[in-house]
């Protein structure tokens, strides 16, 4: 068992690779692989355990709070690239669904319309399928509400989908004129 004296002493041990059971002066045990140790801030940087997979767990621990520790071992580089697991097709397929997130959320923005074109916008949005088509709010695939997007700029559309955008439209043309003199 080596002891660490202020986080300087024995230092050499903890090479990269390293696979140690360590004890902290706050009572934690565990065993983990040198992944780099920091001198200037007298940071070791493990990997928990030594099992690599996908997952690994990556513990940044302050030297100095090491109680004591016992040399288990001498191990391969753990970020070696030779090594490392890297699943490209869940990684693409992140990608693609985040490509696809930002493209849906790049839609919900209207370009050229007012702040509150855009409020109105994400209040129908959140009970009613809409889209932009230019400035021109689409709702239902049926009904426009152009500006200035209150209900007597409200066309198209069945009776009874009409009646439904005016009336919402009222309503939160209602709710943007109280929220915005409550802020005055």
């Amino acid at each position: 068992m080596a002891m660490m004296d202020g986080g300087n002493n024995n230092l050499e041990e903890l090479a990269v690779g390293c696979m140690l059971s360590i004890r902290t002066t706050l009572g934690d045990e565990f065993e983990g692989q040198v992944v780099t140790f920091d001198r200037p801030s007298n940071i070791l940087v493990l990997q928990e355990g030594f099992k690599h997979g996908p997952r690994r767990n990556i513990r940044l621990l302050k030297t100095n709070y090491i109680k004591d520790f016992t040399f288990l071992g001498q191990a391969d580089d753990p970020l070696d690239p030779n090594n490392c697991f890297l699943d490209l097709t869940a990684l693409q397929t992140r990608e693609e669904l985040a490509i696809r997130q930002a493209e849906a959320d790049a839609e919900r923005i209207g370009v050229g319309v007012t702040t509150e074109a855009q409020s109105i916008f994400d209040a129908l949005s959140k009970t009613l399928p809409v889209r932009w088509d230019k400035t021109v709010i689409v709702v239902m695939n049926e009904v426009r509400v152009g500006s200035p997007y209150n209900s007597e700029s409200v066309i198209g559309g069945t009776p009874a989908a009409n009646d439904r955008v005016k009336k919402m439209l009222e309503f939160e043309r209602k709710r943007l004129h109280l929220r915005g003199t409550v802020g005055q």
